[in-house]
């Protein structure tokens, strides 16, 4: 069977945008006469959106008195340091081109808000190329539940299981099968501090140029996966 479609979450599997999230919550910590804290240690947090990033950077939980007000100041930053670093991973270029030569078409399910991910996919140069991208409020319902990548299944007008989606957190493996589409896992991304191994995908691979052997059928290499 070939795939119809590819669909990506957009943090850690379609681009790096870590730089630009530990930019962010680092001015936060500098208005605080704070010292940065380290970009390595917020990576495996982006996936979690803000709520990862000051949480894990000023060590609090969603329920400290302050944390809204942090969030809702998060947030206001982000929007001016969308794309200054963030970048598509090695290799990811690559395959989109091979999808548009191929005709295969391709979009973006995330659950960073449409006000975010759509310049963040201008920045990229992405924007006109997608085609369709789903945001996490696009949908009533957010990622781990079915229904944005549903959603864009209907969009495209093709049926799930021909849909291949590649996510790098286990609410994108959780989302997929619940919506009956085949998944990979980012390897390369950013996998919330857990093993990817246990989450049940299809696939774990370590490149994006891996997921072209997919669409191939070379399942063997989707089990490559480094363990890093």
């Amino acid at each position: 069977m070939r795939f119809d479609a590819v669909l990506f979450d957009l943090d850690g599997t379609l681009a790096d945008t870590a730089p630009d999230m530990a930019r962010t919550v680092n001015l936060m910590r500098e208005k605080r006469g704070q010292t940065p804290f380290p970009a390595a240690n917020l990576r495996p947090h982006v996936s979690s959106g803000a709520r990862g990033m000051v949480c894990t950077a000023f060590g609090i939980t969603v329920d400290h008195p302050d944390y809204d007000a942090m969030r809702t100041e998060f947030l206001t930053l982000y929007a001016d340091n969308l794309a200054v670093d963030t970048a598509l991973f090695e290799g990811m270029a690559g395959l989109l081109d091979a999808l548009d030569r191929d005709a295969v078409p391709w979009g973006v399910v995330t659950n960073k808000a449409e006000k975010f991910a759509r310049p963040v996919m201008h920045g990229l140069g992405l924007a006109e190329r997608c085609a369709v991208l789903v945001g996490g409020d696009t949908c009533a319902r957010a990622k781990p539940f079915p229904d944005p990548l549903l959603h864009a299944a209907s969009v495209l007008k093709l049926k799930p299981p021909r849909t291949l989606y590649v996510g790098d957190d286990l609410r994108d493996v959780q989302a997929a099968q619940a919506a009956g589409m085949p998944v990979l896992v980012a390897g390369y991304g950013y996998l919330g501090g857990s093993d990817p191994r246990t989450w049940g995908a299809d696939g774990i691979i370590d490149s994006p140029e891996s997921i072209g052997a997919w669409l191939a059928l070379a399942r063997p290499q989707a089990t490559a996966w480094s363990g890093r």
